[in-house]
């Protein structure tokens, strides 16, 4: 190897890889997997210019991936899960009973409230997203709402819930990397999480109002003849959304707990077509559900799902990760975070770097968890001699790694909830408020020391 990395050269690397994905993605508009292709490639070979291994740059691309094999089996499951709820009924039950309670010019800010109430429950944002998300999701756009504005209340709703619930393997993780109590944790977040939801709500709300619905009776009545017509719509189909909420209370693994959801709906599915074809059911986890209702908004929406539809974002998750995975190895993230952690020693800015390097890790490696994870321990000696209580961390950390993979085209978040709602990251991007909201709160809140516990000196007689 060449010299020790400088801060200097790591952010020329950083910088070149950073300009060649934005403006290949979002000044092109090209699909992010070849800018991640060409990013990797430029970095794997500026790593042997700098006189590494083959060994070495393998092994960086090896334990980049290992982070995400779990995430990306999870999100073949719920490509079958998807699939398989649409069959057996669930998601047309979900939108049948929507579209009798919740009334249209309420429904964008019900939707953000109730994919927020989901969240908390279940303790999953991806959950949250393709069950009752994407039910609201054919509802809204069955009504002539945004498909973005719907993607962003209901994606909004989702992190939140994921972010408050104490199921929630993120909010676990960032409470245990600072060394925080959990429930302080959460409560702790409150003083930014609580206004970035009032502040959402009400935007969501004053776009709902504004939004002009036309023959919304009519439109109604015929979406609910229709799925009436072609699926079992029954509060039977609501025991697979029972069962997961259950897995989750008792804290099962996400895996187990979707293998055991798509297995009792398998067998809803099967009892309800009175029809034992393996072969058919098989295809339908595979390869998605073809709705064949004969009207065309409806096929559309609930023609999706299966194991298929879920590997255009393996394979980019795997390249991001894999970036990620070297980006770390060659030591670039974190020689651009050692000298912000020894400099910084204000409240303010030990805050505002956090939320911007949590940022930064989201946008080079694409996943939550070394998002919260690399600044946590980065930062977690400067908080402690600051005198701050770690949950001060914890929550900058969550009000940045954890909320903003979502709106990251290339991250493990973004590419899963885009490709569930099918609604591309950068066009949902504007309207998740929530999301927006919260690093913005968290700096506020750093900089005025509201909500910023201090740890009690102690002197002794």
């Amino acid at each position: 190897m060449k010299k020790e990395l400088s801060v200097k050269e790591a952010l020329v690397v950083f910088l070149a890889l950073l300009l060649i994905i934005s403006i290949c993605v979002i000044g092109v508009g090209m699909s992010p997997i070849f800018p991640v292709l060409c990013a990797l490639g430029l970095l794997i070979g500026w790593s042997k210019w700098r006189g590494a291994s083959w060994d070495k740059i393998h092994e960086g691309i090896i334990e980049g991936v290992k982070t995400g094999i779990v995430p990306m089996i999870i999100f073949i499951l719920i490509g079958a899960l998807i699939a398989v709820w649409i069959a057996s009924g669930v998601i047309p039950t979900m939108m049948y009973a929507g579209f009798s309670v919740i009334s249209t010019t309420i429904f964008l800010p019900s939707a953000f409230v109730s994919c927020a109430v989901v969240g908390i429950s279940i303790g999953s944002a991806f959950t949250t997203v393709s069950t009752i998300g994407l039910a609201l999701m054919g509802m809204g756009i069955s009504m002539g709402f945004n498909s973005a504005i719907l993607a962003g209340a209901i994606i909004s709703g989702a992190v939140f819930g994921d972010k408050m619930s104490p199921l929630s393997d993120t909010t676990n993780l960032a409470s245990a990397v600072a060394g925080a109590d959990l429930f302080k944790h959460i409560k702790n977040m409150m003083w930014t999480t609580v206004p970035a939801f009032i502040i959402s709500f009400i935007l969501y709300a004053i776009i709902g109002f504004q939004t002009e619905i036309g023959q919304t009776e009519i439109k109604t009545t015929q979406f609910l003849d229709v799925l009436q017509d072609n699926f079992a719509i029954s509060w039977w189909a609501l025991l697979p959304i029972l069962l997961l909420v259950l897995c989750s209370i008792k804290r099962v693994p996400a895996i187990a707990s979707l293998l055991v959801t798509i297995l009792l709906s398998s067998v809803m599915y099967m009892v309800q077509t009175k029809n034992v074809d393996l072969k058919q059911l098989s295809s339908i986890l595979e390869n998605g559900f073809v709705s064949k209702t004969g009207m065309e908004q409806i096929d559309a929406l609930l023609t999706r799902g299966g194991i298929q539809s879920m590997m255009w974002s393996v394979s980019l998750i795997l390249l991001t990760l894999s970036l990620g995975g070297l980006l770390m190895k060659m030591d670039v993230i974190t020689v651009l975070m050692a000298p912000l952690a020894d400099k910084l020693k204000s409240t303010g800015s030990l805050v505002a770097a956090t939320v911007f390097s949590g940022a930064l890790a989201n946008v080079m490696i694409g996943e939550q968890y070394l998002s919260i994870i690399l600044p946590g321990r980065a930062f977690k000696e400067s908080y402690d001699k600051a005198g701050l209580e770690p949950e001060v961390l914890s929550r900058a950390l969550e009000d940045s790694g954890t909320v903003l993979n979502s709106l990251i085209p290339w991250g493990v978040s973004g590419v899963f909830m885009a490709g569930t709602l099918q609604v591309s990251t950068l066009s949902y991007a504007p309207f998740s408020f929530f999301i927006v909201f919260c690093p913005i709160l968290s700096i506020l809140s750093g900089l005025t020391g509201i909500g910023i516990p201090k740890k009690r000196i102690t002197t002794r007689k």
